[in-house]
């Protein structure tokens, strides 16, 4: 059960880091979606919110880096 939805948050973590058209924009909303699905699924499974957010960061972070905006484009972050 903890293995599927580690897995799941791990496709969300890099189907959500698309978005932004440099590097840097990509590797930062990629991270903060993934940390931010990653303590929602430590929490909904009783494991540790911090660790999931820690994990689901560093997944989405590097989606984000390793994608370019060919590959996903969910366009402008919010912040810029």
């Amino acid at each position: 059960m903890h293995r599927t939805l580690i897995a799941v948050a791990l496709v969300g973590a890099f189907a959500l880091s698309g978005c932004g058209y440099n590097r840097t924009d990509r590797a930062v909303t990629g991270a903060g979606l993934g940390a931010a699905g990653g303590a929602a699924i430590g929490a909904v499974t009783g494991g540790s919110p911090l660790g999931g957010a820690v994990i689901g960061g560093l997944a989405g972070g590097a989606a984000g880096a390793l994608t370019s905006p060919r590959d996903v484009n969910l366009g402008r972050p919010i912040y810029r």
